[in-house]
């Protein structure tokens, strides 16, 4: 009896074992340039711990640096990592991934970017209407701190010239839909919306140089998650209209002006690749699904629609966010490689193993909380020494129109 009675136990713990899933694939072609996206959660709640947190080896810090030495980019955007004016958190993980990790061998980033952030700056006005103006979504973007959530650039190739937006005004944009109350009355007093950003972080245009010398030009950003608002849809116009900001880039629209004093999108000339952290899905979620359509669609990119194991498994091969179902949106496409059209890609891919994969450990909860982030690492391999015929139409719309949204539409 005990005997049956332990090879049914056994029967029965078989049975529940997830199915053998897909090896995460990691090779590259010869000659590819890897080119990444990840929200790498390297957030804290206080100014200065993330750079004790990497001192001192944190076991979330590791997971994430583990993930970008198995994926190896040739260059890397980090969403979510803390700014600090004197760049320690970023040289410091930088230094922590040229040393590896564990039998991983060590990968060097000579050329790094950062630049200040929106968030937690405070804004002086009570931008969520709670009464108050010292909270953090009374921020110019959500934060408990100035430079919490930043971003960071991670290349072997230099880096320059670049291009920030930081200080573009929502308000000024031609097509700019301000948030209004229930009865139709602003949601934003009349000097708070004139002094917001349309950035909650900011927008990039960084030109990386690679051997040969031709230019990338990383079209960098995180939008706000368009949600945690009211009525008003504040968050949600938000990140619509940061989204949309690239589709006019892109299209080479003159309304636009940099932190600089330059005005205008990006020349017909420029090869670029649009990432990041979008915090919007085509299919589904919050986020305003035409918006982020006609980026994906944009006919200046390629969409390669990354796949991974794990997502898979999940039930959509295009996920690269992890999140809770009976809390949450539910696991989202939201992270973003979208390469120029004229780029040849030779291979993309998603970190999300599958369960059953040894690596899965770098991407499960540890309690509450992901061993590493709730994101996933996105990239996509393209050839740049394959020739592009530079007299070629990189879209039809270089004029300044956006692709699919009249100014009309809800951004």
């Amino acid at each position: 009896m005990g005997a049956r009675l332990g090879a049914l136990c056994l029967a029965g713990a078989l049975m529940s074992l997830p199915a053998p899933g897909q090896t995460l694939d990691l090779d590259r072609a010869d000659g590819a340039l890897r080119v990444a996206t990840f929200n790498a959660s390297l957030v804290r709640k206080g100014a200065g711990v993330l750079i004790a947190d990497i001192d001192k080896a944190d076991r979330q810090v590791l997971a994430v640096a583990e993930i970008v030495l198995h994926v190896r980019p040739d260059i890397l955007l980090i969403n979510e990592i803390d700014f600090d004016p004197q760049g320690l958190a970023l040289n410091r993980f930088a230094d922590l991934l040229a040393a590896g990790v564990g039998d991983l061998p060590g990968l060097d980033y000579p050329h790094r970017f950062t630049a200040p952030s929106n968030t937690g700056v405070p804004s002086g006005f009570d931008l969520d209407g709670d009464g108050r103006v010292a909270d953090a979504r009374d921020a110019l973007g959500y934060g408990r701190f100035p430079g919490q959530y930043g971003m960071a650039v991670l290349s072997r190739h230099p880096i320059g010239p670049v291009r920030t937006f930081r200080n573009l005004k929502w308000a000024t944009i031609p097509w700019a839909q301000a948030p209004q109350n229930p009865e139709g009355t602003p949601f934003y007093a009349d000097a708070a919306w004139a002094a917001l950003p349309l950035s909650s972080k900011s927008h990039w245009d960084v030109a990386v140089t690679l051997p040969g010398g031709r230019a990338l030009h990383l079209l960098a950003s995180h939008p706000t998650p368009p949600v945690f608002d009211g009525p008003e849809n504040r968050n949600g116009l938000r990140n619509a209209a940061e989204i949309r900001f690239w589709i006019d880039y892109l299209s080479g629209a003159d309304w636009m002006v940099d932190d600089a004093g330059q005005a205008g999108g990006l020349t017909a000339d420029a090869v670029a690749v649009v990432m990041g952290d979008l915090n919007a899905d085509p299919l589904k979620g919050d986020g305003d699904q035409a918006t982020i359509t006609a980026l994906v669609s944009h006919p200046r990119l390629q969409d390669p629609r990354p796949e991974s194991p794990g997502a898979t498994a999940a039930g959509d091969p295009a996920n690269t966010a992890d999140w809770p179902e009976e809390d949450g949106p539910g696991d989202l496409r939201v992270d973003y490689v979208l390469p120029d059209a004229r780029l040849v890609v030779l291979g993309s891919g998603v970190f999300w193993p599958a369960l059953d994969d040894p690596l899965a450990r770098l991407t499960a909860q540890r309690g509450k909380r992901p061993a590493s982030s709730d994101h996933r690492l996105v990239w996509v391999d393209v050839d740049m020494n394959a020739d592009m015929n530079a007299d070629s139409d990189p879209g039809e719309k270089a004029d300044g129109k956006t692709d699919g949204i009249s100014d009309g539409e809800q951004p």
